[in-house]
């Protein structure tokens, strides 16, 4: 298989410790799958930021730990609501538009499916406040259950309609974005776990970190589908017909 260059963009701009403790999981991940991880820093230029990411053949959206702005979805911040990241809200744009635009396979992680939805025109929930705890951090593998929708994409490649899942995140998918359906459901409170493209190409994102338990089978596979994705990727072929 051929050895595909992943784009990941530092989780934010703010926090150095929080890039080091965590960038290197979602690389290790992309490297163990077969795939070359590459760092987008945040503090290139947009011509760098493009001209980097235009060597790769996928995109991973990874977590962080802002919110989004709610502005960008039509929204007024709640108290809750933490703060946002402008430098990583700018470098996620330009990676997905790169892979929009040449539709390249696409990864997001927690607050990387997040970001995908708003950009897709979908909507968040600022703050959850439900019977499930979605928030016990790292330390906890199995945090609760969810539901995968039959016939979905992420059931095909998971061989499994349910699964357990870690959890570390306050705000969830309110409506998905255009060209995104909901594929995966917290099972206790309904809470919108995944979502994916509705079209061919490969575009998967979850709620969970499957990054931090790459040493189980589920984790593993969802990385590696979208290594593959990215190893068949070909860019697209404009033609230009002329009416002789």
């Amino acid at each position: 298989m051929k050895r595909p260059r992943i784009a990941i963009p530092e989780p934010t701009l703010k926090d150095q410790a929080y890039n080091e403790r965590s960038w290197p999981m979602y690389a290790a991940a992309v490297e163990h799958s077969g795939g070359e991880a590459v760092k987008i820093p945040l503090n290139l230029s947009p011509a760098e930021t493009a001209k980097l990411v235009a060597s790769c053949e996928g995109v991973l959206l990874p977590g962080s730990g802002a919110d989004v702005d709610p502005e960008k979805y039509g929204e007024a911040r709640i108290a809750e609501c933490g703060e946002a990241d402008p430098a990583r809200e700018a470098v996620d744009e330009l990676l997905m538009q790169d892979a929009a635009n040449l539709h390249k396979p696409l990864l997001g992680i927690c607050y990387g499916l997040q970001s995908w939805n708003v950009w897709r025109g979908g909507t968040l929930i600022q703050h959850l406040t439900t019977g499930v705890n979605h928030k016990p951090g790292r330390e906890v593998r199995e945090a609760h259950a969810i539901s995968v929708r039959p016939g979905s994409r992420l059931a095909a490649i998971l061989n499994a309609e349910s699964l357990t899942v870690n959890s570390s995140h306050h705000q969830a998918i309110a409506t998905p974005g255009d060209g995104l359906q909901i594929v995966a459901r917290s099972r206790e409170d309904g809470v919108i776990e995944a979502l994916e493209g509705t079209g061919e190409q490969f575009v998967l994102a979850v709620q969970w970190h499957p990054e931090r338990t790459f040493d189980e089978s589920a984790s593993k596979i969802i990385v590696e589908s979208f290594v593959k994705a990215a190893a068949d990727w070909q860019p697209r072929t404009i033609r230009e017909s002329v009416a002789e």
